[in-house]
């Protein structure tokens, strides 16, 4: 199950030149469509919006932690 929500940011973790996305492009998710797909949003500096695609869990890692720490989450001492 994916810990990937509506309203995260997210990053894609490998180039997706047909779409026009490389690895470590930042999006938000704007609807899941399912528990393993999402539509993310990625938007220039200024706020424009410059694609919206339909990706999978596997193609994203979610940036934020809720407040947890990375230390934590990555069981590191």
């Amino acid at each position: 199950m994916s810990t990937i929500k509506l309203l995260d940011s997210v990053a894609v973790v490998a180039d997706l030149p047909d779409l026009g996305l490389s690895a470590g492009e930042v999006g938000a998710v704007v609807e899941e469509l399912s528990a393993d797909a999402f539509e993310v949003e990625f938007c220039d500096p200024a706020g424009v919006t410059y694609a919206v695609h339909t990706l999978r869990a596997a193609q994203l890692v979610p940036l934020h932690t809720r407040g947890e720490s990375l230390r934590l989450r990555a069981g590191a001492a």
